[in-house]
């Protein structure tokens, strides 16, 4: 399995509309394109993105595809309206925390 890691701060003042975003587009999104959520920690104190998150799929080649895709494209521009310093980066998942 591989793990996108994924971290970002969210935009001051846009907390409440983030979070709908979240729940009702990008969480289903993600799922839809195969992805499953295995870890979501919010930072509270410290120079660390305020949130990381990471999603699962069953191989490098899967993941792959599913970042090439439009439907991903989408769904992350949709995100960037929302969060600011966004990063990314696709690891061998190990089952354990992971930065």
């Amino acid at each position: 399995m591989v793990k996108l890691l994924m971290g970002w701060n969210i935009v001051p003042g846009r907390e409440n509309e983030y979070f709908d975003f979240v729940v009702q587009e990008f969480e289903p999104g993600l799922a839809d394109l195969g992805l499953q959520t295995t870890d979501v920690w919010f930072t509270a104190y410290g120079d660390w993105p305020q949130i990381v998150t990471g999603t699962v799929a069953s191989d490098m080649e899967t993941m792959r595809k599913i970042l090439a895709s439009e439907q991903w494209r989408r769904l992350k521009e949709r995100l960037l309206e929302y969060v600011t310093d966004y990063q990314q980066k696709v690891i061998l998942a190990n089952g354990g925390y992971q930065l």
